[in-house]
């Protein structure tokens, strides 16, 4: 009981932050609006200039870093139970990077991220997400012990690496402005600033990410060891395999229309579980609620203290994520 009211105030704190960050990212950028026109404008009764500004380019790309936010988090804390390993995070484990070949992929033989065709992004980027996914599942499957969970780790990690240098070499096969794309997206420049993105998206977080709070017992009793989890009547490699898999669908998702954003999925089930315990059916909802501010206030920092020359968010998670992964390595040393 006291464990469900604590993350029930922590909850509604990390919304309120949230909910500010959006209202302050929504009149951040190039042209300034005032609190009365921001105001008119939702409630639609702007100007024709403030309607595009916050219409048509603002809300769309905040809307594309709270959905990407809630999935990245939600991700890494599946990855984190099923893998035993709390450094276990989606980019850490290859998944991004086999996001990122899929994506390359599409690029190369559509040309366009605007448009209908955009709706197929999520698909490339989970093919190629899926396809790391089995090759590691393979890898680090044994018929007598199942999925190790940490070879799991140590197999993403090499997968990355292979990955990312085919990745990179089909890129080079790209033209100067869509190489020019990729090479944000890869940085974790937050590109999807259209409804049609957003459309993209949505259910692949409206799906995934209820079904996976629906298996929150089952995440908690991976943390009892694998003998255990089969002596409570659990599948444990079924019921690994269908989480990787919903792990795997909702972070590559999540990146296709964000970048190739990293240390999310670390970062925020880490804070979660400080935050209400080790509970999926508290963390959950917090690591979600984390991951979006995160998510949020990077972009919106590398938008306005940049100014004009906006950074990727990619690069300001990555400026606060790569101290905080040395800093749980150390940790976990001692």
């Amino acid at each position: 009981m006291e464990r469900s009211k604590r993350a029930w105030c922590t909850g509604i704190v990390l919304l309120t932050g949230a909910l500010v960050l959006i209202v302050v990212s929504l009149n951040t950028g190039t042209v300034r609006l005032s609190t009365q026109e921001l105001w008119h404008t939702l409630l639609g009764s702007g100007t024709p200039d403030s309607k595009i500004v916050l219409l048509e380019y603002r809300l769309p790309r905040i809307a594309i870093t709270v959905l990407a936010g809630i999935g990245l988090g939600v991700a890494g804390s599946v990855l984190q139970a099923v893998s035993r390993n709390s450094l276990a995070d989606p980019g850490i484990v290859g998944l991004h990077a086999g996001a990122a070949f899929g994506l390359i992929v599409f690029v190369s033989f559509f040309r366009t991220m605007e448009g209908p065709s955009s709706l197929l992004i999520p698909l490339f980027t989970f093919v190629g997400g899926t396809a790391i996914a089995l090759l590691i599942f393979i890898l680090a499957y044994d018929r007598y012990k199942g999925l190790m969970p940490i070879r799991l780790i140590l197999v993403g990690i090499a997968m990355e690496a292979g990955f990312s240098a085919a990745t990179l070499f089909l890129s080079l096969k790209l033209d100067p402005d869509t190489y020019a794309f990729a090479a944000r997206w890869l940085a974790g420049s937050v590109w999807g600033r259209d409804w049609i993105n957003v459309a993209a998206l949505l259910p692949w977080i409206v799906v995934l990410v209820p079904y996976i709070y629906s298996r929150s017992r089952t995440l908690d009793i991976f943390a009892l060891g694998d003998d255990i989890a089969t002596g409570m009547g659990n599948s444990v490699t079924l019921s690994r395999i269908g989480l990787l898999a919903a792990a795997v669908a909702l972070s590559c998702a999540s990146v296709s229309m964000a970048g190739g954003i990293g240390f999310i999925g670390l970062i925020a089930p880490h804070i979660a579980r400080r935050l209400v315990g080790p509970m999926h059916r508290h963390n959950l909802p917090i690591s979600a609620l984390i991951g979006t501010t995160i998510l949020v206030a990077s972009d919106t920092i590398g938008r306005s203290i940049f100014h004009p020359n906006a950074i990727p968010a990619g690069i300001v998670v990555a400026g606060v994520g790569a101290p905080f992964f040395l800093y749980l390595l150390l940790k976990s040393k001692s």
